[in-house]
C-alpha cells in the first residue's frame, strides 16, 4: 500500500458536497495513476421478503491493511474527543471524507478502465459489467441501509 493512502488529506465532507466544477473535478478524476490495489468487492444485494428491505452482506471495502489503518484513526479521534472536542469533530469530517474519497476512486478507477476499452473499440464482457453493475447496486443499497 502506497504511503499517500495512510496520510489525511485536508479535506472535509463539504469539500465533498460542493466539488470543483464537474469538468475540473472529472479531469482530476481522470487524470489519477494510483489504480486502486484491490477492486471492491461487495456481494449482491438481497431482499427480505419479510420487510422488503434490501439486505446487503458486508464485503470489505478496502484491503485488511487500509481498513485496519482507517479504524485506527477512528479510535484516536474518539479518545481526543475527551480533551479536544472541536477538534475531535473537525479530525472526524476529516477522516469520513477521506473514505468516501477512497471509495469514489475506486468506483472511478473500475469505470475509467471500462471506459478506457469503450474508447479503444474494445468490447467489454457482457460479464464484466454485470458484475461493475452488481458492486453498484450493492454499494447503493448499503449506503440506504443506514
Amino acid at each position: 500500500m502506497s504511503d499517500s493512502l495512510l496520510e489525511d488529506e485536508k479535506l472535509t465532507t463539504a469539500d465533498i458536497a460542493r466539488p470543483a466544477t464537474p469538468r475540473q473535478a472529472r479531469a482530476e478524476a481522470m487524470s489519477t495513476d494510483n489504480p486502486p490495489e484491490q477492486p471492491i468487492q461487495l456481494p449482491a444485494a438481497t431482499t427480505n421478503p419479510a420487510t422488503s428491505v434490501p439486505s446487503v452482506s458486508a464485503g470489505p471495502l478496502f484491503p485488511d491493511d487500509e481498513l485496519h489503518n482507517f479504524r485506527a484513526r477512528w479510535d484516536q479521534v474518539q479518545t481526543s474527543f475527551v480533551d479536544e472536542p472541536r477538534q475531535a469533530v473537525e479530525q472526524a469530517d476529516t477522516l469520513v471524507a477521506n473514505v468516501v474519497k477512497r471509495i469514489a476512486e475506486q468506483f472511478a478507477n473500475e469505470r475509467g478502465k471500462l471506459e478506457n476499452q469503450w474508447a479503444k473499440g474494445d468490447n467489454v464482457n457482457t460479464e464484466d459489467l454485470r458484475q461493475s453493475l452488481k458492486r453498484y447496486r450493492s454499494f447503493f443499497d448499503r449506503l440506504l441501509s443506514f
